[in-house]
């Protein structure tokens, strides 16, 4: 693998299409945070807002420093941090002066939390009624489950994947990635981004909300609600095909390859590969419908046929045949794959503090306007000072404020 090597991450003004937006981000973890990451790229001037000890995620995963997990820093770059005790008035007060200049403000504590802070959407848009108030968390507020918290794993598991990777064999488990925080952030950011849409039209300002329950509910029932779309059912719920215990990647001769025929044509080059011709005028497997009413003994088939190549004698094949496939990567596989390698998708860059670090590219491409990674994942409170000047504050009462650990700053800053 080669990756292009940068001197320190610079701090760029952007160009992107939010340029000119701030976002008052008051998330931890995962869910928030990816969001207002990706709000960032796009050009808006992001504040992290932390409480004292900073973004819980911030010592979670390996570190050159404590406070800067990898973790945390592949979901908050171009951001500046600053530290406000929003439990003290002086903390809440300076997080008001905040939200005064600021076009969006996102949050993803429950509400009941944000109310008691006296920060809910009426206390904010008190101060700015253009405002987009943004709340990501766990479940509806019109429905039982308003108050519980919420986690990507306790999401996945109400939604119904773990029962779904069991259908597969073996016990229920968790997708190994956290769909459900990633997921719903790109809704945050929609959500976001046509909120604003709309107040350039309207002059309105608004509440938000992306409650996970419901967003990930709406993901997957999209593809498993299936026969129960009609009432009365035509059917099972569960996409056939999706539910099928041979969907998986195919064992070749020396490891795995994935492929994806889907249209007829696909399946006829298929069948001839594994030679197998006489399926191809077989009633079972002409046309999708009888293809998924079909599909184990199918792919059970196709998984026997795909034994008697190599994964790259079969990539090749399926690529000359203009077959979808590919070949299954592991996770160190995915930082040596040509594609990525070739359009620069990896880089190593100087941090400030963190010294080397690979980071991801923006994986949008745009002919104008285009996102910009604007600066580097911040330092607990590393712009308190910064900010803090930018919404009127003396330096004399920043200091005040840093006495009473109302704000933090890094022993540099």
């Amino acid at each position: 693998m080669t990756d292009d090597i940068n001197p320190a991450i610079p701090e760029v003004k952007s160009s992107g299409p939010l340029q000119g937006i701030r976002i008052i981000d008051i998330t931890t973890a995962v869910m928030g945070p990816f969001a207002t990451r990706i709000l960032g790229d796009l050009g808006a001037d992001v504040i992290k807002v932390e409480p004292p000890d900073g973004d819980s995620v911030r010592n979670t995963g390996p570190a050159r420093h404590p406070g800067m997990s990898a973790i945390f820093l592949c979901s908050n770059r171009s951001k500046r941090s600053i530290v406000l005790d929003l439990k003290q008035p002086a903390g809440r007060e300076a997080l008001l002066k905040l939200a005064e200049q600021a076009d969006v403000l996102v949050y993803n504590v429950r509400p009941q939390a944000m109310a008691r802070l006296r920060l809910a959407y009426q206390d904010i848009a008190a101060v700015n009624p253009r405002i987009i108030y943004c709340g990501a968390y766990g479940y509806r507020q019109d429905g039982p489950y308003a108050a519980k918290s919420a986690y990507d794993d306790l999401i996945q598991g109400a939604v119904g994947i773990p029962s779904l990777l069991a259908a597969g064999g073996g016990e229920p488990r968790y997708a190994p990635t956290a769909i459900a925080d990633r997921s719903v952030a790109l809704t945050v950011v929609y959500a976001v981004t046509a909120a604003l849409f709309h107040r350039e039209r309207s002059g309105k300002g608004q509440a938000i909300e992306v409650p996970m329950f419901e967003t990930m509910a709406d993901m997957v029932l999209s593809d498993h609600l299936y026969g129960k779309v009609f009432e009365p059912p035509l059917g099972e719920m569960g996409y056939t095909r999706l539910v099928s215990t041979q969907r998986r990647p195919f064992p070749t001769r020396d490891g795995h390859v994935c492929v994806m025929p889907y249209v007829d044509k696909d399946w006829v080059r298929v069948f001839e590969l594994i030679g197998r011709q006489e399926l191809i005028s077989d009633p079972r497997f002409s046309g999708v419908a009888a293809r998924t009413r079909n599909i184990e003994e199918l792919y059970a088939i196709l998984a026997s046929g795909l034994l008697e190549r190599t994964t790259n004698e079969w990539v090749q094949a399926f690529d000359e045949a203009d077959v979808p496939a590919m070949r299954m990567n592991t996770l160190d596989g995915l930082l040596q794959d040509p594609h990525l390698e070739s359009t620069g998708f990896f880089k190593l860059e100087q941090h400030a503090s963190e010294g080397l670090l690979r980071t991801t590219e923006i994986s949008t491409q745009w002919s104008d306007c285009p996102p910009v990674v604007t600066r580097p994942a911040p330092r607990l409170g590393e712009h308190s000072r910064e900010i803090l000047r930018e919404a009127g504050y003396a330096d004399d009462e920043i200091q005040r404020l840093i006495t009473a650990d109302i704000t933090r700053v890094p022993p540099s800053c």
